[in-house]
């Protein structure tokens, strides 16, 4: 069964679509008005890939976007093939000998936040974002236009149940870190070379209370300032970094 098509927008998104998958594209719509540089680069890398141009105005981007952060670009797309599951990707990795690294979001509900961190997580390497069905924002089109491509690249897995998928995780020896600004130590104690599922919550409220009793290690950010948290995209970018660092960095001898 086939999903129907979907909008994405803005020159990332549209632009990484077109590199990544342009047989998905069925359509870009573009604004004859606006004539600068990048319109022209990105109107040729269209014409190259061989997709139909459509000729909009931005008050018919705008209708069609729910908003007017399009650029003048958006894109008629069918949904491209990712993994399916969660297991099918761990199994790929193992096959692989990738050591795993993975987003778990619990309670993020906003579109631009999601977005933000799609992005930081394709950034920093990691091979999947998970988050529970009934405590997420979904993939859409503010989503993409956020993630600036990211939504196309990095999995995102909405589970049934958080807490079982964590122990199914556990279960794969991958080892369950979230982060709690009262946890007794910090984010820079932990290795995380080592199979890793770093787990944020909502700028707030933080994870719920069970998430927090299925990881195996609570971390903190360390914070010199007076604002005592950050936003969640930040904290992610901090986190998947960190470990980023830990990684390439050279063996103790």
């Amino acid at each position: 069964m086939s999903s129907s098509p979907k909008v994405i927008f803005g020159f990332h998104a549209v632009g990484v679509r077109l590199k990544t998958s342009p047989g998905s594209v069925l359509e870009v719509l573009f604004d004859p008005t606006r004539r600068d540089a990048r319109m022209k680069q990105f109107i040729a890398r269209a014409q190259e890939s061989g997709v139909r141009l459509i000729e909009a105005d931005g008050v018919r981007l705008a209708r069609l976007t729910g908003g007017h952060g399009h650029q003048g670009v958006a894109a008629r797309v069918e949904p491209v093939a990712q993994t399916h599951s969660l297991d099918e990707l761990l199994d790929q990795l193992d096959a692989a000998g990738t050591v795993p690294l993975l987003l778990v979001l619990d309670g993020v509900t906003d579109p631009h936040n999601l977005g933000a961190c799609l992005r930081v997580a394709d950034g920093a390497g990691a091979q999947a974002v998970i988050a529970p069905k009934d405590h997420a924002a979904g993939i859409n089109a503010t989503v993409a236009k956020v993630a600036s491509g990211a939504a196309e690249t990095v999995p995102y897995f909405m589970v049934t149940n958080l807490a079982r998928t964590l122990n199914e995780l556990k279960e794969r020896d991958i080892w369950v870190v979230g982060t709690s600004d009262d946890a007794p130590g910090t984010l820079y104690q932990c290795d995380m070379r080592r199979p890793t599922a770093l787990v944020l919550g909502a700028e707030g409220a933080g994870m719920r209370q069970l998430t927090r009793k299925t990881c195996d290690e609570l971390v903190s950010i360390p914070m010199a300032g007076a604002v005592e948290s950050l936003n969640v995209s930040v904290a992610s970018g901090v986190c998947l970094y960190e470990a980023m660092r830990q990684r390439q960095a050279p063996a103790a001898s």
